[in-house]
């Protein structure tokens, strides 16, 4: 998982350190309390100095972009007058997530005057909100007791949000074989990718890969084998087969590594017998989204560019494709050809040999199974005609005993209304064929997710 890294502004009056300066060590001992209840939650914190006035805020906000933090945390510590901070915030493109709470949970008849310096925070929250919306600066605001409330953990959900939204906004997409042909909904050409989110395409040539080959019997295939023999079931007929589904893994496992890519996309119809790929690498994009690197089928670079994000904060996620509806169950299938993480598969995953119609190359080993039951999110990302729009589902995967599946990659799921009505609104929000699946309770993280990336959001 992505480390989660924040900016924490504590925003003060100078008028306070002028008449009442010895008020600044309590002051800044609850900023210090604050930057360790997020760490205890895993959030790296750049806490900047108690800030003031305007040039305090311009320059402490420029050390956050500079160190590329994921979102600024505002903490109010007291009053503090809009005007001073209110140019660098709107200015900035870093997401605001606003963390309105106080250091005494009771504020009641039994509290002494002396309390109200420490504890009227609020109204400068109320200030700086009011003149964020007035400069159109979207932001983020969570409300509670920081001790009594589940307030901080809130505020963390929205810093995984914002991380999602850096990590899609910067990501590199490796693709083999460029897009299939006829294919249209998730194609979007990489510049305007680049422009609209920010994903950059890395195109490999055939010689990119190839040239990575290691040679049969080579210490890293041997090392890949053991390692396979300790992940996988694998069925005894598959030696050959198995060794250069390997051989190719590992070349496209150093492309990635080489060009620093966080997901990648493979079209198997580009990549014939005159590519000089022994195999096609279904195996390795399986392991790749283990280890938290995005994949998606058919040169579908932006759902590649979306698994891998999501990747980054929730490892159970994977590439899926909606198949076939069981009506009479009141389900849906999903499979795919060879591509899934493999760590999703319930039980232990195992290894085939599949002879595919669709290709004139080696036969592939692919991992195989069934995909675990649990609660999940589905989520596609759909180009529109001007924007994108994020798409999302509270789903429940169920097992389902079907040993005629045995030799594929397969799952089913039951949405959270009726599958007619569940298809037909996929379709109308614009829904493309590649999706992701993400295990738990993620939708109204990835929700903020969109909304930080400016989507619309259609929740079904």
């Amino acid at each position: 998982m992505k480390i989660l890294k924040i900016g924490l502004l504590p925003l003060y009056l100078k008028l306070y350190d002028d008449i009442m300066p010895e008020m600044r060590t309590k002051i800044e001992e609850f900023a210090k309390t604050m930057q360790i209840e997020f760490e205890k939650r895993e959030v790296e914190v750049l806490r900047g100095p108690v800030c003031c006035v305007k040039n305090e805020f311009k320059n402490v906000i420029k050390s956050f972009e500079n160190q590329k933090v994921d979102a600024i945390v505002t903490l109010h510590l007291a009053y503090s007058p809009s005007l001073e901070s209110i140019e660098p915030l709107s200015g900035t493109q870093i997401p605001i997530i606003v963390l309105d709470t106080t250091p005494e949970y009771a504020f009641g008849e039994d509290i002494g005057p002396e309390e109200i310096m420490y504890n009227h925070g609020i109204h400068g929250v109320q200030d700086m909100c009011n003149l964020l919306l007035r400069n159109n600066k979207g932001f983020f605001i969570e409300a509670g007791h920081w001790q009594n409330s589940d307030v901080m953990d809130r505020v963390v959900r929205k810093i995984k949000a914002a991380a999602m939204a850096r990590s899609m906004s910067n990501i590199r997409v490796g693709t083999i074989g460029g897009a299939f042909k006829g294919m249209g909904d998730f194609f979007v050409p990489p510049k305007l990718l680049k422009e609209t989110i920010g994903i950059e395409t890395i195109e490999a040539s055939v010689e990119n890969i190839t040239r990575l080959l290691p040679l049969q019997g080579d210490v890293e295939v041997e090392k890949e084998l053991r390692l396979d023999r300790k992940n996988f079931k694998i069925d005894k007929q598959i030696g050959r087969a198995h060794l250069e589904s390997i051989r190719i893994g590992i070349a496209v496992k150093k492309w990635i590594e080489k060009e620093k890519l966080g997901a990648f996309t493979m079209n198997f119809s580009a990549i014939g017998k005159d590519s000089g790929f022994p195999t096609l690498p279904f195996l390795e994009a399986s392991k790749a989204m283990t280890r938290g690197i995005g994949y998606a089928g058919e040169g579908d670079v932006i759902t590649a560019g979306l698994v891998g994000t999501l990747l980054s904060i929730y490892s159970e996620t994977s590439f899926v494709e909606m198949f076939c509806p069981d009506w009479k169950g009141g389900r849906i299938f999903l499979s795919h050809m060879g591509e899934v993480n493999a760590s999703l598969i319930s039980g232990k995953p195992e290894l085939i040999e599949k002879n595919l119609p669709f290709i004139d190359i080696g036969n592939p080993v692919m991992a195989v199974g069934q995909l675990k039951s649990g609660e999940a999110t589905l989520i596609n990302l759909s180009p529109s005609r001007k924007s994108y729009t994020l798409i999302l589902s509270q789903i429940e995967m169920v097992e389902v005993n079907n040993d005629k599946m045995a030799d594929t990659i397969c799952g089913w799921f039951v949405p959270s209304v009726p599958i007619g009505d569940f298809l037909a609104e996929f379709s109308r929000a614009g829904g493309t064929h590649h999706s992701a699946l993400v295990y738990g309770e993620a939708k109204d993280v990835i929700a903020d997710f969109g909304k930080i990336m400016g989507w619309k959001v259609a929740i079904i």
